[in-house]
């Protein structure tokens, strides 16, 4: 069996001819027909090489492990084992650029960027060239794909990865419409979010988001969800649904933006004390209490995931004074669950509480 060479690509500036995957140039001596390449014709000649991936959406959490089913067999079923690549990608989308995760060839494989560390295949099984990634992030929701690739052969299968998350808008404190497109990354970002996507705002919508105001989505779309029509929201006489403005230029056109927060792995709390606090008091009261001052995506996911459910308005990260409500009741705002807000009061006024959040 010949040896099989894995060449990093600064080393071979004038290797041609080579195949090329994620910066690595695959050299095989002339004589390693075992190990899968030079087979196309063979494979051409009624064997054929499957990729099976699931066809639903998987769905998890911030935090956690998740596993990309990915296995490959050919049909009809080989005698003898081949050696093949593997490759896991994330596809681009919404003007991301597409990210190589792994590589492998039998035992050997390299990871790449944020994965590094985070991702391992599953090989226990014949055929089984799954996905593990550890410490899931909200960057690592979206499409995957799986490549398998048997010499001049290749076959691949899709991957999707949603996380479970709530869709929230945010409004700068001096108004509405004051964010360019980068501009509401960044809040989201500061709140322990990221911009939500259609599909997220479209199931948020769907779930019962009603919101007036426009705001940036991930693929700089500009759009509202409505679910009781009126005059200020577009008119009576349109259908409830996402209305859109459409694309709109990610620095000059400026709105409100909608931020996806996922859930926890900590928990937020309404922090009793015997006084009411200012906002810089509130910070340091969390920090007395081994924790730190909630931020407004955590607060939301609190609410939705947790039942974290108070009439108590307290102290955000942002500046912000919200509280969350599960079960309306008399003397606690709209008959309608949420998150309450008192927009962004005078960072010196004792009128408020604080939520803090500690990490498990």
């Amino acid at each position: 069996m010949g040896l099989l060479l894995l060449v990093p690509l600064l080393l071979l500036p004038g290797s041609y001819g080579l195949p090329f995957y994620n910066g690595f140039y695959y050299s095989n001596s002339a004589n390693d027909q075992n190990l899968g390449n030079g087979h196309g014709k063979d494979l051409l000649n009624g064997v054929k090489l499957v990729v099976e991936t699931p066809e639903e959406t998987l769905f998890t959490y911030q935090g956690a492990s998740v596993i990309l089913p990915c296995r490959y067999r050919y049909e009809p079923a080989l005698v003898s084992p081949r050696r093949v690549r593997i490759k896991w990608w994330k596809l681009s989308e919404n003007g991301a650029p597409e990210k190589d995760v792994l590589v492998a060839i039998g035992l050997r494989h390299r990871s790449f960027g944020d994965y590094q560390g985070r991702v391992h295949l599953r090989q226990d099984k014949e055929h089984d060239v799954s996905l593990e990634i550890q410490d899931l992030r909200l960057e690592d929701y979206g499409r995957y794909r799986c490549e398998v690739i048997d010499g001049l052969e290749d076959e691949s299968g899709l991957v999707e990865l949603e996380l479970r998350g709530v869709v929230f808008p945010y409004q700068s404190p001096n108004g509405r419409y004051q964010f360019n497109f980068h501009e509401g990354q960044q809040v989201c970002a500061e709140q322990g979010a990221v911009v939500a996507s259609f599909e997220q705002l479209f199931r948020a919508w769907e779930e019962g988001l009603d919101w007036c105001n426009a705001g940036w989505l991930q693929d700089a779309t500009v759009q509202y969800p409505i679910m009781l029509p009126r005059q200020p929201c577009g008119g009576p006489g349109l259908a409830p649904g996402v209305r859109s403005y459409g694309p709109r230029h990610r620095r000059l056109h400026h709105y409100d933006v909608f931020c996806f927060a996922t859930a926890l792995k900590g928990r937020v709390y309404y922090l009793e004390h015997p006084e009411k606090l200012t906002l810089t008091e509130a910070r340091e009261a969390c920090q007395e209490d081994d924790a730190t001052i909630a931020k407004v995506g955590q607060l939301f996911a609190a609410w939705k995931f947790h039942g974290l459910d108070r009439c108590d308005a307290g102290w955000l990260a942002d500046g912000s004074v919200r509280y969350p409500v599960v079960h309306p009741h008399p003397n606690c705002g709209p008959p309608e669950p949420g998150v309450r807000s008192f927009g962004f009061p005078d960072p010196q006024s004792r009128l408020y509480g604080v939520y803090c959040y500690r990490q498990h």
